[in-house]
């Protein structure tokens, strides 16, 4: 019998400002967005009890710790963003990397983070 892997999605949202340094446009003024933030997590194996890969209330609590830092923030403001612009693309590899490392192991492990500034424009991060 081959193994499957299992992907658990959830999804969230922020509120913060930014402003995209270098940019030559709007985006370079300071402006806010609304971020809806979807991540998923994946496992080959199930808890063998629960029969499932992670708790979903699990993943989306860890999920509100790591967005509880950037919510109603500028975030140029905060030191990862010191030397980048914190565009979504930046957003969503930071959001996998601090999630990666709250995930208990090793069950569940990180597949990829969008972050969406409006229902048109997504980015998503994949270490794959």
């Amino acid at each position: 019998m081959s193994k499957g892997i299992w992907r658990l999605t959830v999804s969230d949202h922020f509120s913060s400002a930014h402003q995209l340094r270098h940019y030559q446009g709007k985006c370079e003024s300071l402006h806010g967005h609304n971020f809806a933030v979807q991540v998923q997590v994946q496992g080959r194996d199930l808890d063998p009890k629960l029969g499932i890969v992670m708790d979903f209330q699990e993943l989306k609590t860890l999920l509100k710790q790591v967005l509880s830092e950037l919510d109603h923030r500028n975030l140029n403001e905060l030191a990862e963003f010191n030397e980048i612009n914190p565009s979504s693309e930046h957003l969503a590899r930071y959001i996998y990397h601090r999630l990666a490392a709250l995930l208990p192991g090793p069950g569940a492990t990180m597949h990829a983070v969008s972050v969406a500034e409006g229902p048109t424009s997504i980015a998503t991060y994949s270490e794959e």
